[in-house]
C-alpha cells in the first residue's frame, strides 16, 4: 500500500531550521537527517527508509537539499548539476514520512567579491579578501586516496557541510549511502573524532533494472555513454564471483577491472581494493575490504563499489 502523502514544511533559514528540530525531540521524537543535493531519485528515497528504520520510536524525517559548492573544483560541474526543486517536493511528499525539508540559499559567509558573483556559483569559496568563509574540517587519512586524489578539494568541503548542517539540525541519525563509499567513511571518522553525538547509518546501494548505481549524474549520460557505464557494475560483479571463487590477488582483480571498463570506452579515473574501515589498500583480499571504481564515460564521471568479505584461498 503506497504512503499517504504528506506535505514536509519546507525550511530556508538556518536558526529556524535548529528551533524546529529541539521542538521535535521536545516531543520525544529521534530527529533523522537525510543530507542530499537535491533531483532526488530511488536511492535518495532509500535512504529516507533508512532513516525511519534506524529509529525505534517517534521519528521526524529532514532532508536537507543543498548544492555545497565546497566541494566543487572550479573545472568541476557545479553550474550544471542537474536541479528539480519542484520535483523534489513531490517526491519526498508521495513518501508520506518526510516531516520537512532544509533547503537554505547558501550555508557559506561570502567576501564582497563573491557576493556579486553572477548566479552565486562559486566553487571552492576562495576569497583573498579577509571576509569570506575560512573553517574547514578535514579527515586526513582517509581524504587521500580514492576521489581524494583526483578531487583534491572535495572532501574538505564534504566534511565541513555535513558538520554545518550537524550543527544547524542537530540530528540523532544521519543516513548516507554507502555509494559514496570514502564520503560515508569520512563521515564516520569526523563524527567519532569530534564527538557528535549522532548515529551514522550507512545505507547500502541502489541500482537500476540493468545494474547501473542510481546516481544524479546519471541523466548526463547519452544513451551510447549509460550502455558502456552497465561495464562497472559488470566487472565488480565478476571481481566478487572471482573472489568468493578464491582469486584474492587485489592487483590481478584490479587489473581486470581496468581492462573491462576500458575496452567498454570508458577513461578509469581509478580501481582501488582497500580495506574496509581504514581504506588502505590491501595485497591480498583476505579480510573485509571495498572495490572501489571511479571511471568516466563521455563527460560524466560515475563511481561505483562492492563490499567483499574475507577470502582465505592464495590462489
Amino acid at each position: 500500500m503506497a504512503a499517504a502523502v504528506h506535505e514536509p514544511e519546507v525550511i530556508r533559514d538556518k536558526a529556524e531550521m535548529r528551533a524546529w528540530s529541539r521542538h521535535r525531540r521536545a516531543e520525544g521524537k529521534t530527529v533523522a537527517l537525510v543530507p542530499t543535493m537535491g533531483f532526488l531519485h530511488e536511492g535518495h528515497l532509500s535512504l529516507i527508509s533508512a532513516a525511519v528504520a534506524a529509529s525505534t520510536g517517534p521519528v521526524a524525517v529532514v532532508v536537507s537539499i543543498y548544492v555545497n559548492p565546497s566541494q566543487f573544483a572550479p573545472t568541476e560541474d557545479l553550474a550544471t548539476y542537474p536541479s528539480d526543486f519542484a520535483g523534489d517536493l513531490r517526491k519526498l511528499a508521495a513518501t508520506g514520512v518526510v516531516a520537512a525539508v532544509f533547503c537554505p540559499p547558501d550555508l557559506y559567509v561570502r567576501g564582497p567579491s563573491a557576493a556579486g558573483a553572477s548566479g552565486g556559483a562559486v566553487s571552492c569559496l576562495e576569497d583573498a579578501g579577509g571576509h569570506a568563509h575560512e573553517t574547514w574540517i578535514r579527515v586526513e587519512q582517509l581524504e587521500k586516496g580514492l576521489c581524494g586524489s583526483s578531487r583534491p578539494v572535495f572532501f574538505r568541503g564534504v566534511a565541513t557541510v555535513v558538520a554545518k548542517l550537524f550543527n544547524v539540525v542537530e540530528p540523532d541519525v544521519a543516513v548516507f549511502g554507502k555509494k559514496d563509499y570514502q564520503q560515508w567513511r569520512v563521515i564516520c571518522r569526523m563524527v567519532r573524532d569530534l564527538d557528535f553525538a549522532i548515529q551514522i547509518v550507512g545505507s547500502e546501494i541502489v541500482r537500476e533494472a540493468d545494474g547501473l548505481a542510481m546516481s544524479s549524474r546519471n541523466v548526463n549520460l547519452s544513451d551510447e555513454d549509460r550502455e558502456k557505464a552497465l561495464s562497472i557494475s559488470r566487472s565488480l560483479m565478476d571481481a566478487r564471483t572471482a573472489a568468493l571463487n578464491g582469486s584474492n590477488h587485489s592487483q590481478q582483480i584490479k587489473d581486470q577491472i581496468v581492462q573491462t571498463l576500458t575496452e567498454a570506452g570508458g577513461q578509469v579515473d581509478y580501481v582501488e581494493i582497500v580495506e574496509q574501515e581504514s581504506l588502505v589498500p590491501v595485497e591480498r583480499m583476505d579480510r573485509p575490504c571495498v572495490i572501489c571504481v571511479a571511471a568516466w564515460f563521455g563527460k560524466v564521471r560515475l563511481i561505483d563499489n562492492i563490499e567483499i568479505q574475507s577470502t582465505s584461498s592464495d590462489r
